[in-house]
């Protein structure tokens, strides 16, 4: 999890990072864990913090009640953003319409309807709600849980062009557990009492919609025409602006700062990485590397069977093997299927009417290893450019900035606080420890 404020221009003031107090699908550790970062702030700059933004990963799905509290046992944890639900793929496909992000097991909708699934078959009666990650946290920001973001919610079935559910979604008895969808940076109203009081922050404080992880980097690094975005994180997310939406099979479609976003989430990533190597190996082993002469292994880097983008199969199984005794090697093998895996999504997009790729910025923890940066400058024959300090946390909070600025002077209380925060919720940037604030 990742903290950020800025100035109310947008200017950097402090970073902010911890790992998760709890079980990533438990999603009370995504509320304490917020609590924990907060109070990390000296106690005046967190009395001048004037609007808040979240981003989360698009696909993590919950089941809860209107008041936001959540079943008992295992029903009340959330289905994580990479695990998808196969028996749930053909209904899946018949309820949005047969296309885009919501048609797969891979897509929020399967999950939603496991979650439904597995109320019933307890014996539990509704009311229900679904929300993603970032849209329950902010239900318990503002104590009032009926909102969605937009681009948090494609998963789900949202049409962003025409601005309604997918095929027949809301049709569905269950209509009634969607959530009420705004923009990104719309904002919300001001933190509720109880929140405030535990984050420490002021009653004036404005609460406004966010967006998913990968865009939020996105924001922060600031692309110019031509630019593709890499999030090097857990996962490998690949992002470029269109003139005109593209749809497929593992695409998302984001409507970002009046411009259109489309790209793709891999399961891959530097989540694979953490599996044989700590932080300490990740960083000693990559010195050894040689990017300018290739392993032969020929490795599909996944962390468990399943694959969203470049290609959308739940059964695609990893290619661990074989491991070399050299560690240096191994890892290099890692990092050229990881890149692999990169080249491949960056021409699926281009086949599907993306603009030419002219450079890669890459943001997240990954992009701090200039070895594997060299590995996919190779690779995809454009100039990569690391860009390690674009955290999602740092877009989101000048999102909320810039929210802020939009808001008349006339609805913000006369003693407004000057700075915005955000936070980034899964830390799905970082496949490497960050290093300490400034």
């Amino acid at each position: 999890m990742r903290l950020a404020l800025v100035e109310a221009g947008g200017g950097p003031v402090v970073e902010l990072a911890a790992d998760y107090p709890l079980p990533f699908e438990d999603p009370e550790g995504w509320r304490q864990g917020l609590i924990a970062l907060c109070g990390k702030l000296p106690t005046e700059l967190r009395r001048r913090v004037a609007a808040l933004a979240l981003d989360g990963t698009s696909g993590t799905l919950l089941l809860c009640r209107p008041d936001g509290s959540r079943p008992a046992g295992s029903l009340g944890l959330a289905l994580p953003y990479h695990q998808a639900c196969p028996e749930q793929a053909p209904p899946a496909l018949a309820l949005s319409g047969g296309s885009g992000p919501a048609a797969s097991a891979s897509g929020s909708l399967a999950r939603a309807l496991r979650l439904l699934a597995e109320a019933a078959a307890e014996g539990l009666d509704g009311p229900w709600l679904l929300r993603h990650q970032a849209d329950w946290v902010m239900g318990w920001l503002l104590a009032d849980w009926r909102w969605g973001e937009e681009g948090n919610n494609l998963r789900l079935g949202w049409d962003l062009q025409r601005q309604c559910w997918s095929g027949t979604i809301a049709q569905q008895a269950w209509r009634a557990a969607l959530p009420q969808l705004v923009p990104s940076g719309s904002v919300l109203g001001a933190l509720a009492p109880a929140a405030a009081h535990q984050l420490g922050l002021p009653l004036a404080c404005r609460v406004v919609a966010g967006s998913t992880d990968a865009n939020a980097g996105v924001l922060a690094a600031d692309p110019r025409p031509g630019d593709g975005i890499a999030v090097l994180g857990t996962t490998l997310v690949l992002k470029q602006f269109c003139e005109r939406p593209i749809q497929g099979p593992g695409l998302s479609c984001h409507r970002v700062a009046g411009r259109w976003l489309v790209g793709g989430a891999s399961n891959a990533g530097g989540g694979v990485l953490r599996q044989f190597f700590s932080d300490t190996q990740l960083a000693e082993l990559s010195r050894q590397v040689d990017p300018r002469r290739p392993s032969g292994l020929g490795l599909r880097p996944l962390p468990r069977p399943g694959e969203r983008f470049p290609v959308d199969d739940p059964t695609l199984e990893p290619v661990l093997e074989p491991r070399p005794v050299s560690d240096a090697l191994y890892l290099q093998g890692l990092l050229e299927g990881l890149a692999a895996i990169e080249a491949e999504g960056w021409r699926r997009l281009a086949e599907l009417g993306a603009p030419p790729l002219l450079r890669v910025l890459s943001i997240g923890g990954g992009a701090r290893n200039p070895q594997w940066r060299v590995l996919r400058q190779r690779l995809l024959g454009v100039p990569v450019l690391n860009r390690p300090h674009c955290s999602a946390a740092l877009g989101m909070a000048r999102l909320a900035a810039a929210a802020l600025a939009a808001t008349p002077a006339a609805t913000q209380a006369a003693t407004a606080p000057t700075a915005a925060e955000a936070l980034a919720l899964p830390d799905r940037q970082d496949g490497v420890k960050p290093p300490p604030p400034p």
